[in-house]
């Protein structure tokens, strides 16, 4: 499969501009930019999540306040505690009891006020807010353990994103799964091997900033949970795609596609990550 340029330059030109974004809201010490940005992709993700589900099951009736009140709930339940500094999984935990209440009257009301079929609508849904919002809320519980965590989960996706591009256009020959044509075994496996390897220089060598009481086989731990979780996410994504029969769930970003395109491995990789943290860090 040889490298298309003109895609190539152009995915680069909005990678690079989405780069500058992401960055903005990762390095910015007020925790205020921080939640901003996650705020603003779970909204936008959500968005799109709907409509993928609204062509998957047309007959699924959505009453117009549904996604509104659900985005509503989910910025809610990131508000709720993400910062709480305490014990990682215990503050995940508490802050999903404290959500139930407000999520339990919504389905409740939603199932008995309208006689078409909206109970399904309702359940998908609140999918979403398990599938977007939750892996948000990690992701925010993660950075006021550690600064550095999501910076580290976010770049190390995107060293393997584009790794796997580049090494699946150069000599990918083998498909990696019939859900997604493009995604080769040689590239997935080289993006996946060469973020363990960045990670394992990065974690190697005496820097200033790195993961507090992190080592170096968590350095490479965290790589292999991306390059895994990473693809199983887009492959996820892909999959709700191709049931829709779309392209792309959005088009916010040129040569990407939509927010749930571009996030669709983090949705999968950061509840592993945090996992992982939360039981050996």
């Amino acid at each position: 499969m040889a490298l298309n340029m003109p895609v190539f330059y152009k995915r680069t030109g909005s990678a690079i501009v989405f780069a500058a974004i992401m960055l903005t809201g990762l390095l910015w010490h007020n925790e205020w930019g921080f939640l901003s940005l996650v705020c603003i992709i779970n909204m936008l993700c959500l968005h799109e999540f709907f409509k993928l589900l609204q062509k998957i099951d047309a007959e699924a009736y959505w009453p117009p306040w549904l996604p509104i009140v659900i985005q509503v709930l989910a910025l809610y339940l990131i508000l709720l505690f993400s910062w709480n500094s305490g014990d990682a999984l215990k503050s995940v935990l508490w802050g999903v009891f404290r959500f139930l209440p407000l999520a339990a009257p919504v389905l409740l009301l939603g199932s008995t006020l309208f006689k078409r079929n909206s109970l399904s609508a309702l359940f998908q849904s609140f999918g979403g807010v398990f599938y977007i919002t939750l892996p948000m809320v990690l992701l925010c519980n993660m950075r006021a353990h550690d600064f550095l965590l999501p910076i580290v989960l976010i770049v190390l996706i995107w060293v393997n994103d584009t790794m796997a591009y580049i090494v699946g256009s150069f000599i990918g020959k083998t498909p990696f799964s019939p859900i997604s044509p493009k995604k080769t075994w040689e590239g997935t496996a080289g993006g996946a091997l060469l973020t363990i390897i960045a990670a394992g220089i990065y974690g190697s060598l005496p820097v200033i900033y790195t993961i507090e009481g992190g080592s170096l086989i968590d350095w490479i731990m965290i790589a292999l949970c991306v390059g895994v979780a990473g693809t199983l996410g887009d492959l996820l994504e892909s999959k709700l795609k191709r049931i829709a029969d779309v392209k792309d769930s959005g088009n916010i970003m040129p040569g990407h596609g939509g927010a749930l395109d571009r996030f669709d491995s983090l949705l999968i990789a950061a509840p592993v990550v945090f996992v992982y943290y939360s039981v050996f860090m």
